[in-house]
């Protein structure tokens, strides 16, 4: 074509990643400049609002990895909306401990995996020399724009039933830029034995869980900073059960920081969101979703303690509908006004499914197979 390199750029900017995973093979010029780290990085800054939102669904019966488009899967298109991800046998099984910038970060000890489902690439690091199964650990992975740098967290607690005070913490993280881990020293977290594992949320530069402080007998939310590198504290709503927060969860209502606590007293989820980034007096209850209209509602003891047997809210569309898992084998959807719109099975057997963006970004190192630290 007789058309300007930059004006084919900016063409090539605008669509969608499973088509430039497809032009890659029209030409030279077009497979550099697709395959370009820049040009993956254009495109998802541009595309961020528009990437195609997935969710990545890991059987626990067999190493099979299924990837479905959630817009496509509720709304019944029809054209097939999946398609199957491959990874090496000796990854299996394996926990996902989150996702960032459409990467999913995997564990299987002593190994740590970053993977991109979309292109296929991945990385692997080992695991902290310092971690081990005498802590119960908080994971999670981000991306530091300042400095243009993926990072690792583990955030560890000692666990010793027989101590008394304030448990020990440990936090450090892996610099993808530096290639090495770094210890954090200084670090209080005063929390107790129930100590969460749980999934890293990514949201406003930092990376967010759910814990407990052990000395005021309350849930909280901790956060680390991207940026920074530091640890912090945010309150959770006082007109949240704390009793019940066993069953509940972080995600990203929206552009809010929310959390979703079950109600097992009138079997609903409730839905909070922080209107306000950091402001305590912002949390709100913006719905109540009742569990009982979704179809052959009961508990399955298929799912005990591993799938959970109620609804796990994991995405919110622009329209406000809010899509989640139930069971392990279901995804159920609400409109804006927590009312039921429907659910689908999305495998035959009890599923982890976390959700993703499609984008072309690589990891310096991607597709090593050893990492020496």
């Amino acid at each position: 074509m007789d058309l300007p390199q930059e004006l084919i750029i900016q063409f090539l900017l605008r669509l969608p990643v499973k088509s430039l995973l497809v032009f890659k093979c029209i030409c030279k010029l077009w497979f550099s400049i697709i395959s370009d780290p820049h040009f993956a990085n254009s495109h998802f800054q541009l595309n961020h609002a528009k990437h195609t939102r997935r969710f990545l669904c890991i059987s626990a019966l067999s190493p099979e990895i299924r990837s479905i488009d959630f817009d496509a899967f509720l709304n019944d298109a029809p054209a097939s909306p999946n398609f199957n991800c491959s990874l090496p046998d000796s990854y299996f099984p394996f926990e996902i401990k989150g996702s960032c910038r459409g990467f999913i970060f995997m564990y299987r000890h002593p190994n740590i995996y970053i993977w991109n489902p979309s292109t296929g690439s991945k990385r692997q690091i080992l695991m902290s020399a310092f971690n081990t199964k005498a802590y119960i650990n908080l994971y999670g992975f981000g991306y530091d724009q300042s400095r243009d740098d993926y990072v690792v967290v583990l955030l560890s607690n000692k666990v010793n039933p027989f101590s008394v005070g304030v448990p020990q913490s440990h936090l450090e993280f892996f610099s993808f830029k530096d290639n090495t881990w770094k210890e954090i020293e200084g670090t209080h977290l005063p929390c107790g034995d129930d100590y969460r594992e749980g999934e890293g949320v990514v949201f406003n530069g930092a990376i967010h869980w759910l814990s407990s402080r052990h000395d005021i007998a309350l849930d909280v939310i901790v956060g680390f900073d991207l940026t920074e590198r530091i640890l912090f504290e945010m309150p959770l709503p006082n007109d949240v059960d704390h009793t019940a927060l066993v069953h509940s969860g972080l995600w990203v209502s929206g552009e809010f920081l929310s959390i979703w606590v079950k109600d097992t007293t009138n079997d609903t989820i409730e839905i909070w969101v922080m209107k306000e980034y950091k402001v305590y007096s912002s949390w709100t209850k913006t719905l109540v979703l009742p569990q009982n209209a979704i179809p052959d509602h009961e508990f399955d003891p298929l799912y005990y303690s591993r799938f959970v047997d109620y609804f796990h809210p994991m995405y919110s569309t622009e329209n406000g509908d809010i899509i989640g898992k139930y069971g392990g084998t279901k995804l159920v959807k609400y409109n804006d006004k927590g009312q039921f719109l429907g659910h689908h099975s999305f495998c035959n057997s009890p599923s982890e499914v976390v959700v993703y963006t499609e984008s072309l970004l690589s990891l310096s190192g991607d597709n090593e197979h050893n990492q020496e630290q």
